[in-house]
């Protein structure tokens, strides 16, 4: 049995991302959506073609991912695909958050999705893709955001690793950055004094975007996906950097 798999699929990328491979995907029997609200997975399953499985899963929860993993090991699916949609933020500098605030972003950003990276791999094949959601923020430290700009610079790099890890496997990774996304999250993020200025404004992108120029990288094999052109220069920018430093202290 082929299948999808995608977190964070009751809202914002999550489900789009699901809507956009349903119409995308080709040999594929189901398409599970995951998420922690079953009857908003319910009812994106009704607007879809192909068959859906919808799993109410807390992914923070380390006794659920033992059971979606004896699922797995039941079934012995051929994953296909695997989206890691599922992610939180949370505005507002170090010293002011609260601890809850820091935890949920680290279990869930990190701990998880790394987490469901790992449970999946063993029913992957050649072929198959993995796409983790990254962010703009991976690129560079952010002030006030500074827990969830490093818990996606820590997606960012983990999905590099593994793209070079599993080449020989012929498994795809691609990490997708974009910069702000017109999605719940947001809101979420900066709760009652939500606003967005300056550069932030100016980069905002909507879901169908994002996913869809995702969607056309991961074919490409690429290892990453950067839309619109604002993050593509700071992306370029930070890899020149980044190569400069390397070639210097290679040479040292």
């Amino acid at each position: 049995m082929n299948i999808a798999i995608i977190t964070g699929a009751s809202s914002g990328l999550g489900s789009e991302f699901a809507r956009q491979l349903d119409k995308a995907l080709g040999h594929t029997d189901e398409i599970w959506l995951l998420a922690r609200r079953k009857q908003t997975l319910e009812a994106l399953s009704l607007t879809m073609k192909n068959k859906t499985r919808a799993i109410a899963i807390d992914l923070t929860d380390e006794k659920a991912l033992r059971q979606f993993e004896e699922v797995l090991a039941i079934q012995n699916p051929n994953i296909t695909v695997l989206v890691n949609c599922a992610g939180i933020g949370s505005h507002g500098t170090f010293c002011r958050q609260s601890r809850e605030d820091i935890d949920a972003m680290v279990q869930l950003n990190i701990v998880a999705l790394t987490a469901m990276t790992k449970i999946c791999l063993p029913y992957m094949r050649k072929g198959s893709k993995i796409i983790q959601f990254s962010s703009g923020a991976a690129f560079v430290p952010q002030a006030a955001f500074a827990v969830y700009a490093a818990s996606k610079a820590y997606v960012y790099s983990l999905s590099q690793a593994l793209k070079q890890e599993l080449k020989g496997r012929g498994i795809t990774v691609t990490a997708v950055c974009p910069g702000p996304v017109n999605t719940p999250f947001l809101a979420h993020a900066y709760g009652t004094a939500f606003h967005l200025r300056g550069i932030k404004r100016l980069t905002m992108m909507e879901t169908g975007s994002v996913v869809s120029k995702a969607i056309v990288d991961c074919k490409r094999g690429k290892s990453v996906s950067v839309c619109g052109l604002p993050i593509k220069i700071l992306y370029l920018s930070t890899q020149s950097v980044q190569n400069f430093l390397q070639k210097f202290f290679r040479t040292q």
